[in-house]
C-alpha cells in the first residue's frame, strides 16, 4: 500500500502536470501521501440549512436553499463590474455579491434552479447579503455530504490560478474514493490499550468527520503516531549509543575539587547548583558516556557548575575543554575560571583565533603533554591540529550556536568519546527539550544566587523618551552603565545600521557629557571587541549596539538595558538581552521601547516580559506564540521539527505519552530486532528514507 501513497500527484483525476507543479512549489505536495497529509486547518458544520428569515449578521457561516430570482450589474470602472444576484427561498430575499468573476457566475448559475448557498452573512442598507458565496446545485448535496466541511490552507498564487480550499477538498475526496484500505503503522499492543483509531479510519475521518467527537479522535491518533516515531527514533539512538560507547570512570573527588570548594569558594552554592553537580558526578561514575544538558537563566551559576565538573575530570587524571561561541565569551569564561581557581595548581589556557605564534605553540604542547588541565576556547579547539593528552570532559556553552558536525568533532579527541556537558541560558520548555534534545539527560538550575534582585522591566512608548532619558541620567549619576540596543534583522541590515547610527547621534546630543561605545555586526571583530572591552572596563557609560551583545560581555556595573523598537524582537531574544543586566547586587532595569500601535500578539509578548523574569515561563509562552520551528536554536540543532499535525506547544501530554510508550518498546527490545516489533522498525526505516530528519542531535 506504500506504493500507491508514493504515486505522483499528477496522476490523480483533476490535477495533471500543470496543477502538480503548483501544488509541489506552493505546498510541497508531490504524492498521494503528501495530499492525504495536507490536513484541514478547520471544519465548519454544514449540517443545518437556514431560511433567510432566520439569518442574522452575527452568524459566522450559514447555508440557505433557494433560487436566483434575478441579476443586476453595477460598473466599477476600468472594465470591472459588481454582480448582484437576488436570491429568495420563500421566507425572504437576500443579495449574493461578486466583485470579480461575475461574468462566469452569470453564465454558470441560472435563474429558477435550486441551489445551496454557503457563506458569511452581513447586512447592507438593511438587507442580508453574502459576498462571494459557495454555490452548489441542491440536488448534488445531501445532508451527509454537507456535514463537517474541511478547509485547507492555500496560497495567493494558488488562488490566482483558481485553486482554492474547495479545489483541495475535491482532490482529497477523489483520492479517498479510490484509495484501498491503508495498512496499519502501529501494533495493536499500543493502539488497543490507548483506544486509538486505526490509521485508515483516522486518515479518512480527519478530512471528513461526522462530528467533533470523531474529529478529535482522528487528530489524537495521528498526533500520537507522529510524536511516537519521533521519540522512538531518539530513544533508539540513545540506547544504541549507550551500548556502543563506554564512558570514562571518574570516581575520584580529589585535591583540585576539594581545595577549590573549601578554600576558594567564598559563598554557598544554591540548592539547584548542588543538585546538578551531584547529577553530573553520578553520570561520570556509571561507566557510560555522559550527555547532559544544563539549563539555567543568565546568572544562575552554570559556569561554576561546569568548573566543578571539570575539576572532577582533573582529579581523575583527565583534561577538560570548554567551548564558547564567541571570542569575547571564551575570554570571559577564562577570566572567571582563573579568578575562581586563583592560586590552585590547575593550568588553564585559552585557544581562539587570536592566540597565535609562540603562545599558541605553548598551549598546543601543553595539551599534548597533559600539563594544560583545562582549555577554554572557541571552535578553534575542534581543529584537527588540536590534540589532547587525555580529554575526559567537553563543556559546550550556548550549544545551539554550534552545528552538529562541529560538536561531533569533540568526540574524536580521545579513544572513547569524552563526557559531554552542554549548557544553555535559553530555557527550553520540557516538551520541546524532550524532542529536540531527547538524547540528553536534562538538568535545570532554577534558582538565582542569593542577593540578586529581580530585574524590573518597564514598557515605554516612543513619545515617552524624555522620562527614559531622565532615568538613564539618574542611573549614570550613581556610577552605573547603560546598554541601548537596536534591532538587527538580516534582511534589513542597511536600515538597521541607519537606525543605530541615528540613535547614536541622538544619544550624543542628549548626553554630551557621557562617553559612549558603539558596536554592530559590520565592524571588524577586533574593533567590536575593543569597544565592548572599553565598556567592560568602565571607560564608557553607554554601549549603543545591535543584538551582537546578546551573548557576550559580562558587566556587573551595567544596571539598565534599553531595547529600542522592542516590538521587533522575539520573547527569547528579549529575555536574553535583559540577562545582560542584573549581574550585580544593585537594582537593575530593562526598558522596552516600542511604537504605540501594536498587534495583540506583540502587546502580549511585551506584557509577559514585564510580568515575569522566569525564563521557563517565558519560553513556554514563546513556544505557544511562535511554535517550535521558530524558536531560537531549533533550526540550528540539526533536527527538523517538520510535524504535520502535532503541536509541541499544545500537545505536551501526548508528547509525554508517546515518549513513555516508545521507552517501553526500547526497554523490551534494546537491540531493536525483536520480531514482534518488526512493524515499528520497518516503519521507522521508511520515515528515515523519506528524509524525515528525526535523528537525535548531540
Amino acid at each position: 500500500m506504500t506504493d500507491i501513497l508514493q504515486q505522483d500527484i499528477k496522476y490523480l483525476s483533476g490535477i495533471g502536470p500543470q496543477r502538480q507543479k503548483i501544488l509541489s512549489k506552493e505546498l510541497g505536495i508531490n504524492t498521494y501521501g503528501d495530499l492525504l497529509q495536507h490536513f484541514p486547518y478547520k471544519h465548519i458544520d454544514r449540517s443545518k440549512v437556514y431560511t433567510i428569515r432566520e439569518m442574522t449578521s452575527d452568524m459566522p457561516f450559514v447555508q440557505v436553499r433557494g433560487r436566483i430570482l434575478s441579476y443586476e450589474t453595477f460598473p466599477m470602472g476600468a472594465n470591472r463590474k459588481r454582480v448582484v444576484a437576488h436570491f429568495g427561498d420563500g421566507t425572504g430575499v437576500m443579495d449574493l455579491i461578486w466583485f470579480s468573476g461575475g461574468q462566469y457566475i452569470m453564465k454558470t448559475y441560472h435563474l429558477g434552479v435550486d441551489y445551496i448557498v454557503f457563506g458569511r452573512p452581513g447586512v447592507f442598507n438593511g438587507r442580508m447579503q453574502i459576498t462571494h458565496p459557495d454555490i452548489d446545485p441542491a440536488e448534488s448535496l445531501t445532508l451527509e455530504s454537507m456535514g463537517m466541511q474541511p478547509y485547507y490552507h492555500t496560497t495567493e498564487r494558488m488562488k490566482k490560478t483558481g485553486m482554492t480550499s474547495r479545489s483541495i477538498e475535491r482532490y482529497v475526496k477523489t483520492l479517498l474514493q479510490n484509495l484501498p484500505p491503508l495498512r496499519e503503522t502501529l501494533p495493536s499492543s499500543i493502539t488497543q490499550p490507548l483506544h486509538l483509531m486505526s490509521r485508515d479510519e483516522a486518515l479518512r475521518t480527519i478530512h471528513y468527520p461526522h462530528n467533533q467527537y470523531e474529529l478529535q479522535h482522528a487528530r489524537e491518533r495521528l498526533k500520537f503516531e507522529e510524536l511516537f516515531y519521533v521519540q522512538l527514533n531518539i530513544l533508539r539512538y540513545v540506547s544504541g549509543n549507550r551500548r556502543k560507547y563506554k564512558g570514562y570512570l571518574l570516581p575520584r573527588v580529589g585535591a583540585a575539587f576539594n581545595d577549590f570548594y573549601f578554600k576558594n569558594l567564598k559563598f554557598e552554592l544554591t540548592g539547584a547548583q548542588k543538585r546538578v553537580v551531584r547529577e553530573i558526578k553520578n553520570d561520570m561514575n556509571t561507566g557510560r558516556q555522559m550527555n547532559r544538558l544544563v539549563q539555567g537563566d543568565v546568572g544562575s551559576g552554570k559556569t561554576l557548575v561546569a568548573l566543578m565538573a571539570m575539576l572532577i575530570a582533573v582529579d581523575n587524571g583527565f583534561q577538560a575543554v570548554m567551548m564558547a561561541p564567541t571570542e569575547i565569551l571564551a575570554e570571559q569564561h577564562l577570566a572567571t575560571i582563573r579568578d575562581f581557581l586563583r592560586d590552585l595548581p590547575v593550568r588553564v589556557e585559552l585557544l581562539t583565533g587570536v592566540v597565535k605564534g609562540k603562545k599558541r605553540k605553548e598551549v598546543m604542547e601543553g595539551l599534548l603533554d597533559g600539563s594544560v588541565n583545562i582549555l577554554v576556547g572557541t571552535h578553534a579547539v575542534i581543529e584537527y591540529t588540536v590534540q589532547f593528552h587525555n580529554l575526559g570532559l567537553a563543556v559546550i556553552d550556548e550549544q545551539h550556536r554550534f552545528g552538529v558536525a562541529q560538536r561531533a568533532k569533540l568526540w574524536g579527541k580521545n579513544e572513547n568519546p569524552p563526557h559531554v556537558l552542554v549548557m544553555t541560558a535559553t530555557p527550553i520548555p520540557r516538551t520541546l527539550a524532550m524532542t529536540i534534545y531527547g538524547d540528553l539527560d536534562v538538568s535545570v538550575i532554577d534558582e538565582l544566587p542569593p542577593g540578586r534582585k529581580p530585574i524590573m522591566t518597564i514598557h515605554k512608548y516612543e513619545k515617552q523618551k524624555l522620562s527614559l532619558y531622565e532615568g538613564i541620567r539618574r542611573e549614570v549619576a550613581k556610577g552605573r552603565q547603560v546598554y541601548v540596543v537596536y534591532p538587527l534583522i538580516q534582511e534589513s541590515e542597511k536600515m538597521d545600521l541607519q537606525d543605530l547610527e541615528a540613535g547614536y547621534e541622538e544619544l550624543q546630543r542628549v548626553f554630551p557629557e557621557y562617553r559612549m561605545s558603539k558596536v554592530h555586526g559590520k565592524m571588524k571583530p577586533a574593533e567590536k571587541d575593543e569597544e565592548m572591552q572599553r565598556f567592560a572596563r568602565g571607560e564608557t557609560q553607554l554601549l549603543v549596539a545591535t543584538t551582537v551583545i546578546e551573548v557576550g560581555v559580562n558587566v556587573p556595573n551595567a544596571s539598565v538595558m534599553v531595547i529600542m523598537e522592542a516590538q521587533r524582537f522575539g520573547l527569547s531574544q528579549l529575555h536574553q538581552l535583559r540577562g545582560r543586566v542584573g549581574r550585580g547586587a544593585e537594582q537593575s532595569y530593562c526598558i522596552l521601547v516600542s511604537d504605540y500601535e501594536l498587534s495583540a500578539e506583540t502587546r502580549k509578548r511585551l506584557d509577559i516580559m514585564c510580568e515575569t523574569n522566569d525564563g521557563f515561563r517565558i519560553a513556554e509562552a514563546d513556544l505557544k506564540l511562535r511554535g517550535p520551528g521558530d524558536l531560537e536554536g531549533t533550526q540550528q540543532s540539526g533536527m527538523a521539527l517538520d510535524l504535520k499535525i502535532a503541536n509541541i506547544a499544545l500537545d505536551g501530554q501526548l508528547v509525554q505519552l508517546a515518549r513513555d510508550e516508545a521507552q517501553k518498546v526500547i526497554d523490551r527490545d534494546p537491540e531493536c530486532n525483536a520480531p514482534e516489533n518488526s512493524l515499528l522498525w520497518n516503519r521507522l526505516r521508511e520515515l528515515r528514507k523519506d528524509n524525515v530528519d528525526w535523528g537525535a542531535i548531540s
